[in-house]
């Protein structure tokens, strides 16, 4: 099978699994009850007016009106077309909302995510070589701490320490700055904390990951063989271990990363204010934005799926032995 034939079932095979997250989802939607509805009926029966003929002029201009199906194949065959909708909470079209916040999420995920990658990988193989050291007992301490500790709880604790009492990185985010001047000092002293708070999470599952499979050729007879012969360290590293432990860590790498930044990004947004595609999903969510809500699902399936196919074609690029049949 060809590399064009299998680039091509994996894209297909990553459009039907949008499908299906953007389905589920937007049945979710429909059937979670909506507070801005229940506030709109209210308020007209506390006027002395009709709850019901609120409800419907509400449903009107909501565009709620109609079967289940059929309103999901207009917005289905709209998305087509490139048009993702329109957010009535914050009267703009929804690929507006998400341009205008995807930027500031790129600010801290894109260097959380490098760093992550480049020490989570360096630590572990540095772990694997000197394994029951205390060098080793210290980075899997790191490791764990780092996957255990909450990361809501985590930036909180920070922000007490860093902004508040020592007075290092502002306590707000300013969003404006971050705006004009992002490639700034400014900008980067009140970016440091979110990308350590979503880097540490990231860094120990990583160097998890790489210390565990880099340890079963670190004893391996090929690298004995190679350092009988007068191999040098950094040859062993670099060509007998690390090109073998990257063929199943990039089987898991882009995975576990996904999970971590994404999920993670809710939460760091939040903590830190920062108005990144995180806080716009919560807030279409929490505010029963049905476009909004469904532009901001894409955003990170889309991510997920390039993720993983660059991740299959990484898979078969490493090891020579892998073809482009079914596995």
């Amino acid at each position: 099978m060809s590399l064009h034939w299998y680039t091509a079932r994996r894209v297909a095979w990553a459009g039907v699994v949008a499908f299906v997250i953007l389905t589920v989802t937007f049945v979710l939607l429909e059937y979670a009850p909506d507070p801005q509805l229940a506030r709109i009926q209210f308020r007209a029966a506390a006027s002395g007016g009709s709850a019901e003929a609120a409800a419907e002029a509400y449903v009107r201009r909501r565009g709620l009106q109609g079967p289940l199906w059929a309103r999901y194949l207009d917005y289905l065959a709209n998305l087509a077309t490139g048009d993702w909708g329109w957010s009535d909470t914050r009267s703009q079209p929804v690929v507006t909302a998400i341009l205008t916040a995807l930027p500031y999420s790129l600010m801290y995920t894109v260097p959380a995510v490098l760093l992550s990658t480049f020490f989570g990988i360096a630590i572990g193989l540095y772990s694997a070589f000197n394994q029951y050291t205390k060098a080793d007992y210290a980075a899997t301490f790191v490791a764990f701490f780092g996957i255990s500790i909450p990361n809501f709880w985590f930036g909180i604790v920070l922000i007490l320490v860093f902004a508040v009492h020592l007075g290092w990185v502002p306590v707000l985010f300013d969003a404006q700055l971050a705006r004009t001047r992002p490639f700034s000092l400014a900008n980067a002293r009140q970016l440091a904390l979110p990308v350590f708070v979503l880097g540490t999470g990231a860094i120990a599952s990583t160097m998890r990951y790489a210390r565990a499979e880099a340890l079963e050729y670190v004893r391996a007879a090929f690298v004995k063989t190679a350092r009988a012969k007068g191999a040098s360290e950094w040859r062993i590293l670099t060509r007998h271990v690390l090109r073998p432990t990257l063929v199943p860590l990039s089987t898991i790498l882009v995975g576990d990363l996904l999970g971590v930044i994404l999920s993670a990004s809710y939460l760091v947004e939040v903590v830190f204010g920062i108005p990144g595609i995180g806080r716009l999903s919560l807030e279409a969510i929490r505010r029963q934005d049905t476009a909004l809500v469904l532009g901001t699902t894409l955003v990170p399936v889309f991510v997920a799926v390039i993720g993983n196919l660059l991740q299959d074609l990484a898979y078969a690029a490493l090891d020579p032995r892998i073809d482009y049949g079914d596995r």
